[in-house]
């Protein structure tokens, strides 16, 4: 898989520390539009808080691939909320704090991939839309015999199989993720889930950069 890498133009334009708030001085006025900023730097923190948890962080990256899966710690796993974001897994409580502080920072500084996440429910989600719409496509462009209906069936699964890793990796940088330039950690808790599972929830404050 192909890494990803953006120009110098989109990377200025992506660490833009104003940016949400000049978002929200000109339409705050738009119903839902400040948990809709604040969900995706919570998004970004999430994501790079997990990497900071897993044993490669150490080495700083300056591009993104969907092979990073394989360093990933998967036992890892997290929720975002406008207030914060949920944690589960193998997690060292006394590590999460100086994760979260530290994922911070090299967000802050440029390190914008840490803001990416492979097992980000976002690629699930365009895998999902994308073999949808290619089964769609396929049901109506081909002809309407079995062997060719399950022919094309089979094809928009493998090509959607193929494209959704780097087509989400877009979305979750273009949509569903920003640099978290107006995010405070506040507190952590630990907290058990419905099923028993213990967990932690980061609280952040937002905001606003002088």
């Amino acid at each position: 898989m192909n890494d990803v890498i953006f120009p110098n133009s989109e990377l200025d334009s992506y660490f833009h520390p104003e940016r949400d708030i000049e978002l929200l001085k000109q339409f705050g006025f738009i119903p839902g539009l400040k948990d809709f900023l604040v969900i995706r730097q919570v998004h970004a923190l999430e994501h790079a808080t997990v990497w900071m948890l897993s044993d490669t962080v150490n080495s700083k990256r300056t591009k993104l691939s969907t092979s990073y899966l394989s360093a990933d710690n998967e036992t890892i796993g997290g929720l975002s909320t406008e207030k914060g974001f949920y944690l589960y897994g193998e997690i060292n409580p006394f590590k999460l704090r100086k994760a979260v502080n530290l994922a911070l920072i090299r967000l802050q500084q440029g390190e914008w991939n840490l803001a990416l996440h492979p097992r980000c429910g976002t690629n699930s989600s365009v895998a999902a839309m994308l073999t949808a719409g290619m089964a769609v496509t396929a049901h109506f462009a081909l002809p309407r015999s079995p062997v060719h209906q399950i022919m094309g069936m089979g094809f928009a699964a493998i090509a959607a199989n193929y494209l959704a890793p780097d087509l989400g990796i877009y979305v979750q940088k273009y949509i569903t993720t920003a640099i978290p330039f107006n995010l405070k950690l506040h507190k952590i808790t630990q907290i058990t889930d419905k099923s028993g599972k213990l967990g932690y929830f980061v609280k952040l404050n937002w905001i606003d950069q002088n």
